[in-house]
């Protein structure tokens, strides 16, 4: 499975990223995870050849994405907390600049590695495994980080 991963991760999820638009639920990493995990539980079915198997993995990461796309063209539109406040609760470039400054607030309140974390993630815009070798810590504990870091950042802009 650690060949699979290695041989085709890479590729797969350069793939998944032309599915996936910005700002949606199912990333690009999700979706490779996904495939991954079919391809653990099918995995007497995945060929043995690598340009088979390479194939079978892009069929099955392309139905994922399809499906996650039909799921989420099923649900009802979401609705920020923003758009659900009084239409005379004051001008919308003021609702920016308190959002703004509560969420710099909140940014600065974070720790320094927890804020590289999201600095390399969101501002960056590098992958989990990139994150990882820039800052010299295995993937999981940037997936803690990240996780441990908008969570923080979510009950400070609720809280405030």
């Amino acid at each position: 499975m650690r060949d699979i991963h290695r041989n085709n991760g890479s590729a797969l999820l350069y793939f998944l990223r032309g599915f996936v638009s910005p700002g949606v639920g199912h990333t690009a990493e999700d979706l490779l995870q996904e495939t991954m995990l079919r391809a653990w539980r099918k995995l007497d079915t995945v060929p043995t050849e690598p340009e088979s198997q390479r194939r079978w993995l892009f069929a099955a990461a392309r139905r994922l994405a399809i499906d996650a796309h039909r799921k989420r063209q099923a649900r009802p539109a979401e609705v920020s907390l923003l758009d659900t406040e009084p239409a005379g609760f004051g001008s919308e470039a003021a609702n920016t600049a308190i959002a703004t400054v509560t969420m710099r607030r909140a940014i600065g309140r974070l720790s320094t590695d927890h804020r590289s974390v999201l600095t390399e993630l969101y501002v960056k815009g590098h992958t989990l495994d990139e994150t990882a070798a820039r800052l010299r810590v295995p993937v999981g504990t940037v997936k803690s980080r990240a996780h441990y870091a908008t969570q923080y950042l979510r009950n400070a802009l609720i809280d405030e």
